[in-house]
Order: C-alpha cells, then structure tokens, then sequence
C-alpha cells in the first residue's frame, strides 16, 4: 500500500478526526483538496454506494488508495429522512436542517422521535478495488424537543442520548468520539486495514 491515502473530502475537520483516529495505521491521510479532486456526483439512494462512489472517484483522480465516509441522520418515523441529504435537507445550513426536523418531529412522541446517526467508511486499494474493505457505526438516541448544547455541529444539539440525558452537543468531544456513529466506524476501519 502506498504511504499516502486519499480522504475523499476536503472537510478539515472530518480530516482531524480520521488522521487521530488512524494515527499509526502506517500511512499518512491528506484531502482531496491537496491533489485538486473534483466533488464526486452522489446519485445514490444509500450511504454506502455514495461513499463508494467518492473513494473511487479520488483513487481514480489521484492514482492513491482512498478513504471516503458518508455519514447522516436517520429517523425511522420520517421515512428514513434526512437520510442522505442530512447536509442539505433544508438548503440553509445547520440551523436551518434543525429547524426543519424540528418542524417535521412536531406531531411525533415518545418512540417516533427514536433516531440514529449512521456513518459508512471505504478503504479501496485502488479505483477498481473488487473487494473494498466497507465499514460502519450506528449511535441510537432520539430527537429532543429542543436544541440544547453548544459543541458538535449538524444535528448534535437535537440528538439525544437518552442514557445519559444529554445531546450530542452537551457531551465532550472526547466522549463524542468514543460513542459516535463515526467513532465506532473508525475503529472498525482501522482493525480491518491493520489486519
């Protein structure tokens, strides 16, 4: 494997996370940015074609081994939704994706506000990579009544977990990571690659 990996995004701080997380894997992990990659186009209905479609579109640009995640949030009562389209559900940004869930959760109690994060992770070899190591992490809690909490981003301050009665955006970034849907992915990508 070549000693540089291919993060199929150019968010910075999806790319601290993953290179804390995969410290010591034998590899250094630079963004797509860094070798002028295009946006890939994600057309797919599910998180891990779309994650697919990213890390093959980097290794085929760059000619590195790539990792590409695809992460959202799922409510189960709303048909699945926000889904993929988590990051631009409303078109308006955090407050605004929060606004709409708030809106679309009015009617719905108890168990109906049950959610979940979900994130999926690619490893590919190469851009035609057969057998791509896929990975991915589940975090279950429900959607709160309110925003509460200032850390996190996305829809940390309505993501509830209800065994500690706090939302994502109330816990540290420590305690973030080790129970996330992204934390769990990571651990689960770096068993994998080392084994």
């Amino acid at each position: 494997m070549s000693n540089t990996v291919v993060l199929a995004s150019g968010n910075a701080g999806k790319l601290r996370e993953l290179q804390d997380a995969l410290a010591g894997a034998g590899f250094t992990l630079k963004p797509q940015s860094e070798f002028n990659v295009s946006d890939a186009v994600e057309d797919k209905p599910t998180f891990v074609e779309n994650a697919l479609i990213k890390a093959r579109h980097a290794s085929a640009e760059t000619g590195l081994p790539a990792i590409a995640d695809d992460s959202g949030l799922v409510v189960p009562a709303l048909g699945g939704a926000p889904g993929i389209y988590s990051a631009r559900y409303s078109g308006l940004g955090d407050a605004g994706n929060n606004a709409k869930l708030l809106e679309a959760m009015s009617p719905l109690v108890g168990d109906e506000r049950n959610a979940h994060y979900f994130c999926v992770l690619v490893f590919l070899q190469n851009a035609q990579d057969p057998a791509p190591i896929v990975v991915e992490g589940r975090w279950h809690g429900r959607i709160a009544l309110f925003p509460r909490g200032t850390g996190g981003f996305g829809y940390d301050p309505l993501f509830e977990i209800p065994m500690l009665a706090s939302t994502a955006a109330e816990i540290s970034l420590e305690e973030k990571r080790a129970r996330s849907h992204r934390g769990q992915a990571v651990v689960k990508l770096r068993n994998a690659i080392a084994s």
